[in-house]
């Protein structure tokens, strides 16, 4: 099945839809969402990326990241893609937006006007093996240690929303 993002302006106006890889190939701006996971400790939950993913397999990014469909809201496609990639229904809130540019590789870019949402959860996964190779809960003081030593494990959204997520709640 065909994916489509919601092709927009800065100002977050409809401009129509394409399909999600032709997308990336043109770096068009596009609708996104970053959802950070934390557990009761304050660690995030950091996913890795399936082998089978057209770009940035096997690379460690946050706990979902995906477009929203032209009939949701930001809010309803991260919970869509939380139950879909893991598994999991949880409360989340939107915490900030920001637009981005990343190269990851192969011709392709991500430029996102993207929705941050913040949430916790403590269950169990059921990880969709299609989506998520596995799944790991971290500090913010070793997951920078980690991505200062091995930048390359790391998908480039991911480091340029993890700045962006500090910037907002360490200012």
């Amino acid at each position: 099945m065909e994916e489509f993002v919601v092709l927009v302006n800065p100002e977050d106006q409809v401009l129509g839809l394409m399909e999600k890889q032709q997308a990336h190939l043109n770096s068009l701006l596009h609708r996104a969402f970053s959802v950070f996971l934390f557990n009761n400790k304050g660690e995030m939950l950091l996913q890795k990326r399936a082998s089978g993913k057209y770009h940035s397999p096997l690379k460690w990014t946050n706990a979902v990241c995906s477009h929203p469909r032209i009939e949701e809201t930001y809010l309803e496609g991260a919970k869509r893609r939380l139950k879909e990639e893991l598994g999991i229904e949880t409360e989340l809130s939107e915490k900030f937006s920001f637009i981005y540019k990343a190269d990851v590789g192969n011709g392709l870019w991500e430029h996102e006007l993207d929705h941050v949402f913040v949430g916790t959860f403590e269950d169990e996964f059921h990880l969709n093996k299609d989506e998520v190779e596995e799944v790991r809960y971290i500090t913010i003081e070793d997951l920078d240690k980690e991505i200062s030593e091995n930048p390359e494990n790391f998908t480039e959204w991911f480091k340029i929303i993890l700045e962006e997520y500090k910037h907002h709640f360490n200012s």
